[in-house]
């Protein structure tokens, strides 16, 4: 029987003893990780995979708990992170002021275990039952992976985050080689599997949590690889391709008897001149007709 994993908390304090008290509390139940001012848990907040909720006590050096609680709401990759505040402050002033900038709850010292412990779990739960819904409107109904808005909504991000690193973004723009043949010869049911298959192999031959394969149209499928200059991303590509040639699922209308693959690639270092991350998609795009120009089953980049 598969463990499920355990929920991942953020604890940000700039004080190790009330650390060490939360964490007392909560290590049995949760994956901890901590910050000790607001710096540092804006950057733990984005990690890979994020905290499923966040403790913020609000009385810190530089940055406090309130800014940091306003950058996070701010964020389109941390805005969906439920936030507690944790504090001695008990005016109903602070509380307010919390509530106001987005956190879900506001618990104050002394702390009473049981309590806190059940405040989480309800919080998480809501949080699943939402990520699971956001799942379901951003997943491919035929192949169950990414679908268009989902990639768009995550290529975006990654632009935000690669200009904010000054890290390259790679993009893999596919398509399946001779697929209205397919579906003229062998039938609209048989081509839906067809594409479930060819999603189904893609997703297995990725192996990095951090990339995104999604179903863009039709017959066409993206791969966004963060952190990946051309040659990681020729790699990734090349990898894909030869992977769902070896399968052969049959395809007698086209060039090489069976389901075969185009691919364009590009590589990027996001930067305020260019004009963002839909003129990655359209570089792509132009790759993958010169692929299909130059013979299919193959990669232009």
């Amino acid at each position: 029987m598969t463990m499920k994993p355990r929920s991942k908390l953020l604890i940000i304090d700039d004080e190790p003893i009330n650390i060490r008290m939360l964490d007392g509390m909560l290590r049995d139940s949760y994956e901890i990780i901590v910050a000790l001012n607001g710096e540092q848990a804006l950057k733990r907040a984005t990690s890979t995979p994020p905290p499923d909720l966040i403790l913020l006590d609000i009385q810190m050096e530089g940055m406090d708990g309130y800014e940091v609680c306003r950058r996070l709401m701010e964020s389109d990759i941390t805005r969906g992170i439920p936030v507690i505040f944790v504090t001695s402050l008990t005016d109903e002033e602070d509380e307010r002021k919390g509530l106001e900038l987005g956190a879900v709850d506001y618990i104050t010292k002394p702390y009473r275990p049981s309590i806190i412990q059940v405040r989480l779990r309800n919080h998480l739960e809501l949080k699943h039952k939402r990520d699971m819904l956001d799942r379901l409107c951003s997943q491919d109904a035929l192949t169950g992976i990414a679908n268009r808005r989902n990639l768009e909504i995550f290529l975006e991000q990654e632009w935000q985050r690669a200009l904010r690193y000054d890290d390259e973004l790679a993009i893999i723009f596919m398509d399946i080689d001779h697929f209205k043949k397919y579906n003229d010869n062998y039938g609209h049911v048989a081509g839906d599997e067809c594409l479930r298959e060819v999603a189904g192999i893609m997703k297995n031959a990725l192996h990095r949590p951090t990339d995104l394969l999604a179903r863009y149209g039709g017959e066409e499928f993206i791969c966004i690889l963060p952190a990946t200059d051309l040659a990681g991303a020729l790699i990734v590509a090349e990898t894909l391709r030869s992977t769902v040639l070896a399968r052969a699922i049959p395809h007698k209308y086209s060039d090489h008897n069976c389901v075969t693959l185009s691919f364009g690639v590009v590589s990027v270092k996001p930067s305020e001149q260019r004009e963002g991350f839909l003129d990655l998609l359209e570089a792509a795009d132009r790759m993958l007709f010169q692929a299909k120009r130059q013979g299919r089953n193959r990669i232009a980049s």
